[in-house]
């Protein structure tokens, strides 16, 4: 449900005209505290649930952490959480990426913490919190090198295609055909080290049933089935 809700998002953005540099809409790639500064040492503002709309304001230089807008909140994020439109799909923000879709380099100061905080509890303890850039801990380096998604649908059926690749080597590849209320989706990881799992999964409006077929690295597998309701 929720990667329908970030999918459906994304569409709505690759649709929508361009904004002004240094505001560009994007979408939130998971559930992530929005900080009051560009840093874990930052209390949090709010929770930015998956798939949520937001609008990036600037980055740090290196395009670390980003300011955010999301709904009447403002904030701090890694800039691995971000996901905007390039080439007419769905990347996470990196330094190569961010000039070209128009998010700026801007700065963190006391000017901002008094723009946004005065009504928190924590908004007095200024000089707890700060740290000159660039001592700010790093953000995570992204677990993804690579990512790619494709949708084709003809006749009545659709087929989606998602593939992604590790920073350690791993590979993920995610087939998923739907059609006259019949689904099937194929998943299947290599790890870095060349072992392998496999899901599979079939669903039927029909039946009003759901089975699935798990095989882990080791040979083993597990099936169920489970019945929904429309």
């Amino acid at each position: 449900m929720m990667l329908r809700k970030l999918l459906l998002a994304l569409a709505i953005l690759a649709g929508a005209s361009s904004v002004a540099a240094a505001a560009t809409v994007a979408v939130a790639t998971g559930n992530v505290n929005l900080r009051a500064g560009p840093s874990t040492a930052y209390p949090v503002v709010v929770v930015v649930p998956v798939g949520a709309r937001i609008t990036t304001h600037g980055c740090l230089s290196g395009y670390t952490w980003c300011d955010i807008a999301f709904g009447t909140y403002r904030g701090w994020v890694s800039a691995n959480y971000i996901q905007v439109v390039y080439k007419g799909g769905p990347v996470v923000l990196t330094p190569a990426i961010a000039p070209v879709v128009g998010v700026t380099v801007v700065a963190f100061g006391k000017a901002y913490w008094d723009a946004y905080y005065p009504a928190y509890p924590w908004y007095g303890r200024w000089t707890s919190y700060y740290r000159p850039y660039p001592a700010y801990p790093v953000a995570p380096p992204p677990r993804v090198t690579s990512y790619d998604r494709s949708v084709n649908c003809a006749d009545g059926s659709c087929t989606a295609t998602r593939s992604a690749t590790g920073v350690y080597g791993g590979s993920t590849n995610h087939t998923r055909t739907c059609s006259g209320g019949e689904c099937s989706a194929t998943r299947e990881t290599v790890g870095p080290y060349g072992n392998s799992a496999s899901r599979v999964r079939n669903c039927s409006a029909n039946t009003q049933s759901c089975s699935v077929t798990r095989t882990g690295p080791r040979g083993g597998t597990a099936t169920g089935t489970r019945q929904f309701q429309r």
